[in-house]
């Protein structure tokens, strides 16, 4: 399978012109997803020691989330952990799920859409706020 390097080459132009993360391209049997990671820390206000300190925490918080199986949003929208306030939540750490049980509901354009867990596990994280807004394929919960 021959990939054309000039469509990866408009893709990765494509995350810079529109301030994205990450772009995917479908074209009948081939798919190619291009994203890119950048970490920022505004240190004008951060003495030296603290900011060792972010980054270091920063460094730290993406090896525990590698350590684990993640749930990811499968669209932008805003993510909440129960069906409607002051319900029971989907998930708690600790909690045994199985692969499909939805672990939280994510809000796009007045729907609500169930995101259903990709496998059976044990809830190891849960990455986001209620109410906080997520991008697709942000983690929303790790699993071990």
């Amino acid at each position: 399978m021959k990939i054309d390097k000039k469509i990866i080459k408009e893709l990765s132009n494509y995350l810079d012109e529109f301030n994205l993360t990450e772009i995917e391209y479908t074209e009948k049997d081939t798919k190619i997803k291009v994203s890119k990671n950048t970490i920022s820390v505004n240190s004008s206000n951060i003495s030296s020691s603290k900011n060792n300190l972010k980054n270091s925490e920063l460094i730290n918080k993406s090896e525990k989330i590698k350590s684990g199986i993640e749930v990811t949003s499968p669209i932008i929208g805003t993510a909440y952990h129960a069906p409607e306030p002051g319900a029971k939540k989907f998930v708690e750490v600790g909690k045994k799920i199985k692969k499909g049980d939805t672990v939280m509901i994510v809000e796009a354009m007045k729907t609500m859409n169930h995101v259903p867990s990709t496998s059976d596990g044990v809830v190891k994280e849960i990455c986001v706020e209620d109410g906080q807004a997520v991008e697709f394929g942000q983690p929303i919960i790790i699993l071990e």
